[in-house]
C-alpha cells in the first residue's frame, strides 16, 4: 500500500480509539465497574 494510505488508516484508527475513550467517559458507571474488576485482581 502507499504510505499516504497507511498514514490515513493509522490516523483514522487513533481517532476512533480516542472517540471510543471519550464515549466511555460519558458512562461513569461503566468506568467504576471496570475499576472494581481491575482492583479485584489484586
Amino acid at each position: 500500500m502507499k504510505p499516504l494510505v497507511v498514514k490515513a488508516l493509522v490516523w483514522g484508527s487513533v481517532a476512533l480509539a480516542l472517540l471510543g475513550t471519550l464515549a466511555l467517559y460519558n458512562r461513569p458507571d461503566f468506568l467504576v465497574n471496570l475499576a472494581d474488576q481491575l482492583w479485584s485482581c489484586f
